[in-house]
């Protein structure tokens, strides 16, 4: 299971509390790996019971403050050990191409109109991470680490890309009426902020 490696990644970036965690899983790693607050908290036990994370000391009372956790040793060798790890690529599961199988046996009415809702959400999701691609990578930032988290991001595009070209067949081929599947939307403009 990945999700205390994506922990700990997160918590060397950055030492955090479970909610500052799940905030950063919502905005960051989340987008392709993600876990519920529930999870995180569970794993946060886990690591600390193992000696791989431990809670900060607080300057406020012991009563309603939230802990933060820092990496200690132990947990950087222990994610150090699954990156360089082999593992196969993991076989692609989405319930939306066992429907279109399944449509191949039953007939497809309304697979057309669930085809275009998808197409709508990976358009926006790639308009998301284009507008961040131009926020957080601008030229000139090219450090080791700017790098492969640019990779990661670049993923996620050129896995959009796929989806709304593979979308745009199958609607093509399905024989849809009605408004044609145009291309991907352009990022939006940096706002400067």
């Amino acid at each position: 299971m990945s999700l205390p490696y994506a922990i700990l990644t997160a918590l060397l970036e950055k030492p955090s509390s479970g909610l500052e965690l799940t905030r950063r899983f919502d905005r960051s790693i989340g987008y392709f790996w993600s876990a519920t607050h529930q999870q995180i908290y569970r794993e946060l036990g886990k690591l600390e019971q193992t000696g791989q994370i431990r809670a900060l000391p607080s300057k406020q009372p012991a009563r309603g403050r939230k802990k933060e956790y820092e990496v200690l040793p132990a947990g950087r060798e222990a994610l150090s050990a699954w990156v360089a790890r082999s593992e196969d690529p993991k076989q692609v599961r989405d319930p939306l191409l066992l429907r279109m199988r399944a449509a191949a046996v039953v007939g497809a009415p309304g697979l057309d109109a669930e085809l275009r809702r998808h197409l709508a959400l990976h358009r926006r999701q790639l308009a998301e991470y284009l507008e961040i691609e131009e926020r957080d990578f601008p030229p000139g930032r090219d450090s080791e680490p700017d790098r492969l988290r640019h990779l990661v991001l670049r993923g996620g595009i050129d896995l959009e890309n796929f989806w709304i070209g593979w979308l745009t067949r199958a609607l093509g081929g399905s024989g849809s009426r009605g408004e044609e599947p145009g291309p991907a939307p352009a990022a939006p403009a940096a706002t400067g902020d």
